[in-house]
């Protein structure tokens, strides 16, 4: 076999042997949704790989002679088949290392769905699946150290997501009791970063559209929140109409 340029021999090796397993490897993760192997980059490669020699091992045996003509030629030397005919080269290239290895891909997660009698979510963890559509909340979290921290959770806030680990951001921190009871908003707070690798448990208390009249979703992160029906969520302000009524029975009206 005469001697090939090694820019040649790395390019040939590359895209026979590693794109239609990337190609396979990027589709089916995206058909079948984030999973704990994926965060292990050596085993992605060696699932890239495998899927890669596999359908090599495919192509060869459907249509061998005529892709090593296209590669190589005894007397004219490497890629002169694929110069010679160079829309044949190309949408073999995108057949071979684009088209069949996503097919591939697509079917295998298809058949894999119709095998499971389970619906499979590919959100990758609870907490993003808790903080997808999560509304507007007050967000309390015991730590390790028994001490307890809280805020506002609102639309300056900020969740990390998969694969990062798990922090919070709260735009409003919150004076909380010894029993984990959300007693007044800190003045001019700028808000409480948690970090969850120092929480033991995590509890969302939801805040209802409107409190009183006149009382905003944007506004109740710096304002004591109505009456709640959660434990350890004291009611820290009475209703206008209450202290209006209570006045007048005062005054014999």
């Amino acid at each position: 076999m005469p001697h090939a340029p090694a820019t040649v021999t790395q390019v040939v090796i590359v895209l026979l042997l590693v794109l239609p397993g990337v190609t396979y490897q990027f589709v089916r993760e995206r058909a079948r949704g984030p999973v704990p192997g994926h965060r292990d980059l050596g085993e992605r490669i060696l699932r890239a790989i495998t899927a890669g020699i596999a359908l090599d091992t495919l192509y060869v045996l459907l249509a061998g002679p005529w892709l090593v003509h296209l590669v190589y030629d005894r007397r004219r030397g490497w890629l002169t088949g694929a110069a010679d005919n160079p829309r044949v080269t190309a949408l073999t290239a995108t057949t071979l290392l684009i088209v069949v290895p996503a097919a591939a891909a697509w079917l295998t997660s298809w058949l894999d769905s119709q095998g499971s009698r389970t619906t499979y979510d590919p959100t990758p963890t609870a907490w993003d699946k808790v903080f997808q559509r999560r509304s507007h909340c007050l967000v309390r979290a015991r730590l390790k150290s028994g001490l307890w921290v809280g805020g506002y959770y609102g639309e300056r806030s900020y969740t990390s997501g998969y694969p990062e680990a798990a922090d919070l951001y709260l735009q409003t921190t919150w004076a909380m009791s010894g029993a984990g009871s959300f007693e007044r908003p800190l003045p001019r707070s700028g808000g409480i970063y948690i970090r969850m690798d120092d929480v033991e448990f995590l509890d969302f208390v939801e805040v209802p559209p409107e409190t009183e009249e006149g009382d905003t979703a944007g506004a109740r992160d710096t304002t004591a929140v109505g009456p709640q029906r959660e434990e350890g969520v004291p009611a820290r302000r009475q209703s206008a109409r209450a202290d209006a009524g209570s006045a007048d029975a005062a005054s014999g009206r």
